[in-house]
C-alpha cells in the first residue's frame, strides 16, 4: 500500500521573493544550507524591488549606528561588486543633494556630518560647484556624493534567484502562503499548493508583512500603510538636462528622500517619486482599489495621526499627483528650464511603509522574532522583516547575512 508524500523539508524556508528575500536565500545556499523561496506572484520581484528608482544609495541619509547607516554603506559596495561579477548594468555616477532654500542649509550640514559619521564621502559645494556636475541645476549650496550609483533592482533580483537553484535551492512561484504552524523542531508553512517544513522560516512580506505576521500568531505591533510613488519621464530636450542623479534635501519629518531626478541605467531621465496614499496594498494607480483593504488603512490610528499631523504634506503630494503643473514646479526648484510640457507619466511603485498606532512612521529596517521553543534563532523560529523600504534593496546583500544571523542559521 503506498503511502501519502512525505512534506517536503529544509533547513530554512524564505516567505516573498523580492530583493531581500532573495538575498536571504542566496546566503542561506552559499552556506549549505537546504532553501525553499516562496513568492504568490508568477515572477520575482513584482513589486517594491521592481518599481523603484534604481539608485544604489551610499548610505548618506542615515542616523549613525541604525541598520540602515551600517547595511546601506557595507550594500553599496557589494551591490556595485556584484554587479560587476555577474555583467548586470550598473554605473557609479554619483549625486548631488541640492538646497535651493536658505532654511535647507542647517538640513544639509546635517547630511554632511551623517555621512561623515557614516564613513561616507562626501563634498560641500557652493553655487559655482555644483555647475561644475550639473550645469542646469541652480542652488545655494549641494553636497557631492561620488559612491552613489544607478543599476536595475530587477535583474540583481533574477540573479539572485538563479543563483539560489543553481546552489540547489528551490524557487516557487504562484504560491501563496495561507498559515504557518510553529512546532519544536519545525514550522509549518502552509500554501495554496501544499505544506512546506522549514528548520526555521523567513518572512519578507513586504506589503503585506503584517497580515503574515498576525497570520503567524503574533501581533507585528505595526501597520502596513501603502504610499504609491509616481515617477515623471522626461522629454529628450529635459533630459538633456540632468547628467546623473540630483536630489533635494530631504525632510527630516518624514522617511522620503523627496522628487528627485535620476538618470536611468537605459539613459532616460524620470523625476519622482511622490508619495500619496495607495487605494490598496498594490495600488499603482489611482483606478486601483480595494474597498476592504482601504478601509482598513483609513481606520487604522496611526493612519489617522499622521493624517492629523501631515495634512498639510498629504494635500501637496496628492496635488502633485493630479497636476503635472504641480509636479513641476517642484522639479523646477532645482532645474528651472524644465517644463510641464516636458513631463509624462513613467510608472508607479507602492512603498510598504510600517506606522505605529501612535502615528510614529518606522524610519529604520524592522524585525521580529517568533522565537522557537529553546529561544531565537532555534527550530521553530519565524522571523518577520516587517519594514525594509528604501535602501532595503542597496542593502540587500549585507541584509540578507544580516537574518543569518539573527536565526542562528549562519
Amino acid at each position: 500500500m503506498t503511502g501519502l508524500p512525505a512534506t517536503p523539508r529544509y533547513d530554512l524556508v524564505v516567505v516573498g521573493g523580492g530583493i531581500v528575500g532573495l538575498a536571504t536565500a542566496y546566503a542561506a545556499t552559499r552556506n549549505g544550507l537546504s532553501v525553499a523561496v516562496v513568492e504568490r506572484e508568477q515572477r520575482l520581484a513584482n513589486h517594491q524591488t521592481g518599481n523603484n528608482s534604481n539608485v544604489v544609495h551610499s548610505g548618506l541619509y542615515y542616523a549613525p549606528g541604525g541598520y540602515k547607516a551600517r547595511l546601506a554603506v557595507a550594500g553599496c559596495a557589494e551591490t556595485i561588486a556584484f554587479c560587476r561579477e555577474h555583467d548586470l548594468p550598473h554605473q557609479v555616477c554619483g549625486k548631488l543633494v541640492v538646497a535651493t532654500e536658505p532654511q535647507e542649509l542647517p538640513r544639509l550640514d546635517e547630511l554632511a556630518r551623517r555621512g561623515d559619521a557614516n564613513g561616507v564621502e562626501n563634498h560641500r559645494l557652493d553655487e559655482n560647484g555644483i555647475r561644475t556636475y550639473e550645469p542646469d541645476v541652480r542652488g545655494l549650496a549641494a553636497l557631492w556624493v561620488p559612491s552613489t550609483g544607478i543599476t536595475d533592482y530587477r535583474l540583481i533580483a533574477e540573479k539572485l534567484g538563479e543563483l539560489v537553484e543553481k546552489n540547489g535551492g528551490e524557487i516557487h512561484l504562484g504560491r501563496t502562503v495561507t498559515g504557518f504552524a510553529r512546532r519544536p523542531a519545525d514550522v509549518v508553512v502552509r500554501t495554496t499548493r501544499g505544506d512546506l517544513l522549514g528548520a526555521r522560516v523567513v518572512v519578507c512580506g513586504g506589503l503585506r508583512s503584517d497580515e503574515l505576521a498576525r497570520l503567524a500568531g503574533t501581533d507585528p505591533g505595526v501597520r502596513i500603510v501603502p504610499f504609491r510613488g509616481e515617477y515623471s519621464g522626461f522629454s529628450e530636450r529635459a533630459a538633456s538636462l540632468v547628467r546623473g542623479l540630483i536630489y533635494p534635501v530631504p525632510d527630516p519629518a518624514f522617511p522620503f528622500l523627496g522628487v528627485h531626478a535620476t538618470r536611468g541605467i537605459d539613459g532616460t531621465v524620470h523625476a519622482g517619486p511622490n508619495a500619496v496614499l495607495a487605494m490598496a496594498r498594490e495600488g499603482y494607480d489611482w483606478r486601483t482599489v480595494k474597498p476592504a483593504e482601504l478601509l482598513g488603512t483609513l481606520t487604522y490610528p496611526g493612519t489617522l495621526k499622521v493624517a492629523r499631523t501631515h495634512w498639510r504634506y498629504g494635500i501637496g503630494e496628492v496635488r502633485r499627483s493630479l497636476s503635472t503643473r504641480a509636479m513641476v514646479r517642484q522639479i523646477q526648484r532645482m532645474l528651472p528650464e524644465v517644463t510641464a510640457a516636458d513631463l509624462h507619466p513613467a510608472g508607479a511603485g507602492v512603498r510598504a511603509q510600517a506606522v505605529k498606532a501612535d502615528g510614529t512612521l518606522v524610519d529604520d529596517f524592522l524585525f521580529l522574532d517568533q522565537a522557537g521553543p529553546d529561544g531565537a534563532g532555534r527550530p521553530g523560529s519565524i522571523l518577520h522583516v516587517l519594514n525594509a523600504p528604501s535602501p532595503a534593496a542597496t542593502a540587500a546583500l549585507p541584509i540578507g547575512r544580516e537574518i543569518l544571523d539573527r536565526l542562528g542559521a549562519a
